[in-house]
């Protein structure tokens, strides 16, 4: 009789090989899941702290992650990772925000300034809600100025 090959598991995860694939968090530099509370809950902070726009309107947004991200980059890689993220999403939109302004001149814009808004907080709150469960996360439609 063969020997039977062992096959490796399927991407389903251990407990049921057949439920499908699962998601797996992005692997920059950082690697795995962040196991340190303390990095994650820093990290979440970064991406909320992008709601102070709403308290200081057009530069709130970026100067809250970037405090935050100043602060904490020194004591945790994966705080200096998702405060880049949270960063340069920010300044992203702010760019997206003063162009759909500027349209609101051609009609266009008042369609397009609240896609804008609406994007940037559904974003924000997906990013914080994922740093702090230790993924690696990248935003979409990001111009990645700080590297």
């Amino acid at each position: 009789m063969a020997k039977k090959e062992q096959l490796p598991p399927a991407t389903g995860g251990p407990e049921n090989p057949d439920s499908g694939p699962t998601q797996q968090p992005a692997e920059p530099a950082g690697g795995g899941l962040e196991s340190n509370k303390d990095a994650r809950m820093w990290a979440m902070f970064c991406h909320l702290a992008g709601l102070a726009g709403l308290i200081i309107p057009a530069i709130g947004c970026v100067v809250g992650p970037l405090i935050i991200w100043q602060i904490k980059k020194e004591e945790h890689p994966f705080v200096d990772e998702q405060g880049k993220e949270a960063v340069n999403f920010q300044i992203s939109m702010l760019i997206y925000g003063i162009v759909a302004g500027l349209l609101i001149l051609a009609c266009v814009g008042t369609v397009l300034l609240p896609a804008v808004v609406i994007f940037d907080l559904v974003f924000l709150l997906i990013a914080a809600v994922k740093a702090n469960n230790g993924y690696h996360y990248r935003y979409p439609l990001t111009i990645r100025f700080i590297k």
